[in-house]
């Protein structure tokens, strides 16, 4: 990573990259579509549409023998997509739900993962037919897989401070080489896993952390957040107690791989931690605490949104600490929680006095 680009300009380049590497082996429209989302949308997103788009046309390529005759996937045309009806869209839903990759295994994709690559091919044909590329669009007759709430896991306060504590102590059943691993790396993890539960941010805002994002004397960190904007997150006096050591600490680091210098948070390896790591970080402390959750880093994300709501019962603080656009988002996260706190209003406002 040049030392000149931050960790989010970084890894924009890669998804750009990677964008254009697929779009050179897909119909040369979705390019032209790709080039029409490009100030919508930041660069992760789209690679993440052109990536679900190649497993549409790759899919169209095989099923169809008259498409699969030809010598590549580009050179599917524009007449190939409006002469698709909807029972040919339907045919590829189902084919979503158990497809088999590359490489021959077997994919089970869930509803919600049905209802991304939906959307994927969904924003290509919108775009087609609005500007007049195409003739039909078929995605629009074709319903789309209904999704269900799933319970919101969270570690509760006892389960949140035994986890801490293990960040912190260690565990009872360690090897020799895991204690040693453990006290060598304790004080970063614990800044880590401190300052995700003391602030709800996302994994990724805290890998991409530089030191310098760090303003001890105001108590707050420089995130960017999911739509690439910067903002200012505070932490409490939990946060700072075990923010301070590790900032000590790394200080003393040296011999920092090339491109990772301005890094907060460093692997052993001495470059920039990466959200794998964090996410089997977070999994090995949480497996101490708990065996009947799958707490993951955002688990830690919802942990913190649930104690600050209970705490003041603000839905658009919460909303506006955590980074949600839309306060509806936060509000469905922490509906039960609103539930609870309507059943308590009934016995608030008192209409007449006692007698």
């Amino acid at each position: 990573m040049p030392a000149n680009k931050t960790y989010h300009e970084q890894k924009n380049i890669e998804y750009t990259k990677k964008l254009r590497e697929l779009l050179e082996i897909l119909p040369s429209f979705v390019t032209t579509y790709f080039r029409g989302i490009e100030q919508k949308n930041l660069p992760r997103t789209r690679l993440g549409y052109c990536e679900d788009l190649k497993v549409f046309f790759e899919w169209l390529y095989s099923a169809n023998s008259s498409i699969s005759k030809r010598e590549s996937v580009r050179k599917i045309t524009l007449e190939d997509m409006s002469s698709l009806q909807s029972f040919d869209i339907e045919e590829y839903m189902e084919f979503l739900r158990l497809r088999t990759d590359a490489k021959g295994n077997d994919i089970i994709n869930s509803d919600a993962a049905v209802k991304r690559k939906m959307a994927a091919l969904r924003g290509l044909y919108a775009y087609l037919y609005k500007n007049q590329m195409i003739d039909n669009n078929p995605t629009v007759m074709v319903d789309l897989p209904k999704l269900h709430d799933k319970a919101i896991v969270r570690m509760d306060v006892d389960e949140a401070a035994k986890f801490l504590d293990t960040v912190e102590l260690g565990a009872e059943n360690m090897t020799d080489q895991q204690k040693k691993f453990h006290e060598h790396n304790k004080t970063r993890d614990l800044a880590m896993m401190t300052l995700m539960l003391g602030t709800g941010i996302r994994v990724s805002e805290c890998v991409g952390l530089d030191i310098n994002d760090v303003d001890i004397d105001n108590s707050r960190i420089k995130v960017t957040r999911k739509g690439g904007y910067e903002a200012f997150v505070y932490y409490g006096e939990e946060v700072e107690k075990a923010l301070l050591p590790y900032l000590e600490e790394r200080k003393n680091i040296t011999d920092v791989v090339a491109g990772h210098e301005n890094a907060l948070f460093l692997s052993s390896r001495k470059q920039r931690i990466t959200v794998r790591n964090v996410e089997v970080m977070v999994k090995k402390y949480a497996g101490q605490v708990t065996v009947s959750k799958k707490i993951t880093p955002h688990k830690l994300r919802s942990t913190y949104g649930t104690a600050l709501y209970r705490e003041t019962g603000d839905i658009y603080l919460v909303a506006d600490v955590l980074g949600h656009k839309d306060v509806n988002t936060t509000r469905k996260h922490y509906a039960a929680i609103e539930e609870e706190r309507r059943r308590k209003a009934k016995d608030i406002v008192k209409l007449r006095e006692d007698n």
